[in-house]
C-alpha cells in the first residue's frame, strides 16, 4: 500500500482531473453566444459544442471504465489525459466551428478516458471504509467545484480573454497531470484471466448510450413526440436489450454480471441519475434566470454561483462523516430531501426580484444537498465491488451522474418552453418556476428510491 503522504498528494492530482472533467461539461455554457457569432454558427447550432462533448463523454465512459480493467488504469489514464491536452489545443485555436464540434467531441472521449479510470484509482489506492469515505468526499467535492465554478471561471475568461481561452486553460493544467502522474499514480488492472475485451459490449452500450443523449440533447428542439426522438429512444432501447443478451453470454462482460444484479450499486446509480438530472436542472434554470431577469452578467452570477459551491462541499464533508456513523442509504435519503427543498424554495423566483431574495436560499440548500448526495450515492454504488471490477464500476457510477445531466437539461429546457405563455420577463418566470418545479420532483424521486432502496438494503453486500 502507497504511504500515506504519497497517497495524499495522487488524491490531490486526481481531485484535479475530476475538477477538469466536470468543469469542460458546463464551462462553455456562458460563453456560447461569443462562440456563435466569431465561428458563425447558424442559429441554434452552436449547441453542439457542447453536445459534442456530452455525447462522446456520457456515450463512452462505460468502455473507457472497463479498458482500464484490462489495458491498466494508469496506462488509459495518461492515454486520456495526452488526448485531452491535444484536443484542448484544438477547442482554443479552432478556426471553423465544424472543427470546435470535432474537437470537443474528442475532447469528452478523452475525458471518458480519464474519469472513471482516475475514479478507479481512487478505488484501489484507499481501503473501504472510512479512508475511501473520506477520499470520495474530497473527490465528490472537487466535481462540486468544477461544476459550479464552470460559470464563474467561464464567465470571468470569456469577458476578459476571450472564449477561447477557456479551452487553452486546459493545456498547462494537461501537462502538469502528465508529468506527475507517472509518480504519483499506481498501476492496476484485472486479473490476467479476464483480459479478454468483451466487443459486443463495447459496441452495444456505447451505441445505446450515445442514442440516448442524442434523443434528449435533440428533444427540446425536435419535440418529445416527434419521430426523431422516439426512434433514437427506441434505437437506444434495442440497443440496451443487446447489450444484456451481449453480457449474459461474454466470458468477460463489460460489466460484469455480478454486478448487474447488485442492488445497491443499482440504487447508488439511480440516486446519482436523478442528482445530476436535479443538478443540470438547476444550474440552467437559474443561470438565464439570473441573467435574462435579473439583469445579472456573466461574472456577477458566477460569483452569485458561490455559495452553491461552497455549499457542496461542506455537503460532501458532512456526508462522508454521517455515512460512516448510519450508512449511506439515510444519507442519501437526507441528502435528496435538501435537494428537494431547494428546488421548491426556487420556485419562489420572482419576475421583480433579486439575487439575495430570490436565489441565494435555494442554492444554499441544494449546493448542500448536492455535494451529500454525490458522496452518498458514490459510496453506496461502489461499496464492496472487487478490485478487478473498479474501472465498470467507476464507468457506471461517472455515466450516471452524466447521463442524468443530460436528460435533466432536456427535460427541464421541454417543461420551461413549454410553461412560458407569452413574452416578457413575467412569462419567463413562469417558465423558471416550473423548472425548478421539476428540479424539486426529480429530487423527491430520489429521496424516494434511497429511502426504498439503499436503507433496506445497503447492509447486504453489494456483490458476492
Amino acid at each position: 500500500m502507497m504511504r500515506h503522504r504519497h497517497r495524499s498528494q495522487a488524491l490531490a492530482l486526481l481531485c484535479v482531473v475530476n475538477f477538469m472533467v466536470i468543469l469542460d461539461a458546463q464551462i462553455v455554457i456562458l460563453a456560447l453566444p461569443s462562440i456563435e457569432t466569431e465561428l458563425g454558427f447558424a442559429a441554434g447550432d452552436a449547441q453542439w459544442v457542447m453536445s459534442a462533448y456530452l455525447l462522446a463523454f456520457g456515450g463512452l465512459l462505460l468502455l473507457g471504465g472497463r479498458a482500464g480493467d484490462l489495458l491498466g488504469r494508469r496506462r488509459v489514464f495518461l492515454a486520456g489525459t495526452a488526448l485531452f491536452l491535444a484536443s484542448s489545443l484544438v477547442c482554443g485555436l479552432a478556426w471553423s466551428g465544424g472543427a470546435l464540434i470535432a474537437a470537443r467531441a474528442v475532447q469528452g472521449l478523452s475525458s471518458a478516458l480519464m474519469a472513471p479510470t482516475a475514479l478507479a484509482i481512487l478505488m484501489t489506492t484507499f481501503e473501504e471504509g472510512p479512508e475511501r469515505n473520506r477520499a470520495l468526499a474530497i473527490w465528490g467535492g472537487t466535481g462540486g467545484l468544477g461544476a459550479t465554478g464552470a460559470l464563474l471561471i467561464g464567465g470571468a475568461l470569456t469577458e476578459s480573454l476571450g472564449w477561447e481561452s477557456i479551452f487553452l486553460l486546459n493545456v498547462p493544467v494537461a501537462a502538469g497531470i502528465l508529468a506527475l502522474a507517472p509518480r504519483l499514480l499506481e498501476d492496476s488492472r484485472a486479473a490476467a484471466e479476464r483480459r479478454a475485451f468483451d466487443v459486443a459490449g463495447a459496441v452495444t452500450a456505447t451505441v445505446a448510450l450515445v442514442l440516448l443523449i442524442l434523443a434528449v440533447v435533440e428533444a427540446p428542439e425536435a419535440g418529445w413526440g416527434s419521430t426523431q426522438t422516439l426512434a433514437l429512444l427506441a434505437g437506444g432501447a434495442v440497443a440496451l436489450a443487446l447489450f444484456g443478451a451481449a453480457e449474459r453470454r461474454s466470458p468477460a462482460p463489460l460489466v460484469p454480471l455480478a454486478m448487474l444484479r447488485s442492488r445497491t450499486l443499482a440504487g447508488g446509480n439511480l440516486v446519482m441519475l436523478l442528482a445530476g438530472m436535479a443538478a443540470w436542472a438547476v444550474g440552467l434554470i437559474a443561470s438565464r434566470y439570473g441573467q435574462e431577469v435579473l439583469g445579472m452578467s456573466p461574472i456577477e452570477f458566477g460569483l452569485g454561483t458561490a455559495v452553491l459551491t461552497l455549499m457542496a462541499v461542506v455537503g460532501s464533508y458532512a456526508a462522508q462523516a454521517a455515512a460512516g456513523r448510519v450508512g449511506p442509504g439515510p444519507v442519501a435519503t437526507a441528502s435528496a430531501l435538501l435537494l428537494c427543498a431547494g428546488g421548491l424554495l426556487l420556485t419562489g423566483v420572482s419576475a421583480d426580484g433579486s439575487y439575495l431574495g430570490d436565489l441565494f436560499g435555494g442554492l444554499l440548500v441544494f449546493g448542500a444537498g448536492l455535494g451529500a448526495a454525490t458522496v452518498a450515492a458514490s459510496i453506496a454504488a461502489l461499496s464492496g465491488v472487487p478490485e478487478r471490477s473498479a474501472g465498470a464500476a467507476t464507468g457506471l457510477n461517472t455515466a450516471a451522474f452524466q447521463l442524468g445531466g443530460a436528460f435533466g437539461a432536456a427535460v427541464v429546457t421541454s417543461v420551461v418552453v413549454a410553461q412560458t405563455d407569452g413574452r416578457g420577463v413575467a412569462a419567463l418566470t413562469d417558465g423558471f418556476q416550473a423548472g425548478f418545479a421539476t428540479a424539486a420532483l426529480l429530487a423527491g424521486l430520489g429521496a424516494l428510491v434511497a429511502l426504498g432502496a439503499l436503507c433496506r438494503l445497503f447492509a447486504r453486500p453489494a456483490l458476492p
